[in-house]
């Protein structure tokens, strides 16, 4: 099997030589790395322009978007951007993101799992941190979730359910969307990414209440949205973030935010998280 990875980067130069050493240094090495230098004003592009000197398989994309970084739709145009210049002939696609070390038998994992079911469509493993000089699992999410890091997808399963969609909540509405069209998410603890910028660290008000929107466009409904607020404020030991969460959610409802699924999938959406919040009470 053959394996490509789009990687959107803005502003990366401390992490993404980091990254880059650890795809070079993979078992198996991607058919391209495509990297998507998204309007940096930092040394990135240099940075990069270093590795596709030394690796004709290692790409450089320039674009332009706005330095404003709201979770979701920039780094999805950046990949978008990424991707029409992927090579048709694959079969597995990588979001991935430039502030990552991989494991040496990262790919070469998640390639035996795809070969090992052909209903597989996303497969991934788990995002460690680095707290007072050891790396500790970055516990944002239920285990078994596909960090938006680090997302392979299966090429027939990615164009399925529709590419990624630009907006916050794209790596919740894929997983769900595969689910919808009976394809199979999987998670694998034992390969573990070192995560060097954690998650939301850069985010501000206006991006949590767009985690709020997520919620309303994914076709939560209030109450779970309320549920799932509560638990991710819970996780991130900010008990705040709900109040932030469920405005975001009013105001997308208010507004009539655009939908990032249908209405046969919404309603799929909330019985599945019906039926996983069940299975943890009983």
């Amino acid at each position: 099997m053959t394996y490509s990875i789009v990687i959107p980067a803005y502003n990366e130069q401390k992490f993404i030589a980091l990254t880059l050493d650890s795809l070079v240094s993979q078992t198996i090495l991607p058919k391209q790395v495509i990297v998507v230098n998204d309007n940096s004003t930092d040394s990135t592009a240099e940075i990069v322009s270093g590795f596709t000197s030394k690796y004709d398989w290692i790409q450089l994309v320039n674009t332009t978007s706005e330095a404003v970084h709201l979770p979701g739709s920039k780094v999805i145009r950046a990949f978008e951007k990424g991707f029409a210049v992927v090579e048709p002939n694959l079969d597995i696609i990588v979001k991935a993101d430039a502030d990552l070390i991989f494991p040496e038998n990262y790919f070469e994992t998640i390639l035996d799992k795809f070969r090992s079911d052909d209903k597989i469509g996303m497969v991934g493993g788990f995002a460690y941190i680095e707290k007072n000089g050891e790396w500790i699992l970055e516990n944002l999410t239920d285990k078994d979730h596909i960090r938006g890091a680090f997302k392979a997808y299966r090429k027939a399963c990615f164009e399925q359910i529709g590419g990624l969609k630009p907006a916050m909540g794209w790596d919740t509405a894929d997983e769900l969307l595969c689910k919808f069209y009976g394809w199979k998410v999987v998670t694998i603890p034992e390969l573990k990414v070192k995560h060097l910028k954690p998650t939301g660290s850069t985010y501000d008000k206006a991006a949590r209440y767009k985690q709020g929107a997520a919620f309303y466009t994914l076709g939560y409904g209030f109450l779970i949205t309320a549920i799932a607020s509560a638990k991710l404020a819970m996780r991130k030991k900010k008990p705040l973030l709900f109040v932030d969460y469920v405005n975001g959610f009013l105001k997308a409802k208010s507004e009539k935010k655009t939908m990032l699924v249908n209405d046969e999938q919404a309603k799929f959406v909330r019985a599945y998280r019906w039926k996983k919040m069940k299975e943890k009470l009983f």
